[in-house]
């Protein structure tokens, strides 16, 4: 989460180690309070929680503290997911009701915790932005994955047309594959043919276009589902 004011640039995100060490890419319970140490060095105030989007109490509290630390925020990127690869043998509602407590409902009821503030505090203003992490794709083996994500592309639509009178923008990002840590070397030699810019994504690739998205200049962009995958061919 990105919140931009008249004093200045402020950062708050949110993580959930639990799942990294157990389900995600086994990341270190420190790292949140290092990142965090990283943008204030960058003359950024900036603040972190943990954050369960499976829980429904979370949205709230989430920006609860928001506001509490930093104020209300303009600037919403919902990069948060659940992802665990299942193929028609596997799925089951289990698995469904996991991928959509944290891709959909968590995510979605977020958003509108999130614009409700905007209006509320910011009326009149023109720089509100939500932006979803989605993704996409023939992957037989990813179905649950996929098709919450799916449900992201699909409200971006009619959520940008409801929050445009506001001052809201909303799009949908597919950054396609991306090189964060959780690519294996095998991986890596899977992926490097379906890429014909010769090369994998890597995190700068997605964060360039999300700086665009939340600028000023994409001020009459809304209601898009994009893609900046370099060409990705494969699933």
């Amino acid at each position: 989460m990105f919140i931009a004011g008249s004093s200045g640039s402020r950062y708050f995100f949110t993580h959930y180690c639990a799942f990294d060490q157990t389900e995600g890419n086994g990341a270190e319970p420190e790292w949140p309070a290092i990142l965090c140490e990283k943008i204030k060095r960058l003359g950024v105030r900036s603040e972190h929680m943990e954050a369960d989007l499976s829980d429904s109490f979370i949205p709230i509290a989430i920006l609860d503290q928001v506001q509490k630390t930093l104020g209300t925020p303009s600037i919403l990127i919902n990069n948060a997911t659940y992802e665990l690869r299942a193929d028609f043998r596997s799925l089951n509602a289990e698995i469904l009701d996991k991928h959509y407590k944290v891709n959909n409902s968590g995510t979605i009821t977020l958003s509108m915790e999130f614009a409700k503030r905007f209006e509320q505090d910011y009326p009149g203003q023109k720089n509100g932005r939500i932006v979803f992490l989605v993704s996409g794709g023939p992957d037989p083996e990813n179905l649950a994955y996929i098709a919450t994500k799916g449900l992201l592309i699909v409200i971006t639509e009619p959520l940008a047309v409801a929050l445009a009178p506001i001052g809201i923008t909303v799009n949908a990002l597919n950054p396609g594959p991306t090189d964060s840590g959780w690519m294996s070397e095998e991986l890596k030699k899977q992926f490097l043919p379906m890429f014909p810019m010769g090369r994998i994504g890597n995190p700068k690739d997605a964060a360039n276009v999300i700086t665009f998205l939340a600028s000023d200049e994409s001020g009459w962009l809304t209601g898009q589902h994009l893609k900046s995958d370099g060409g990705f061919l494969g699933k």
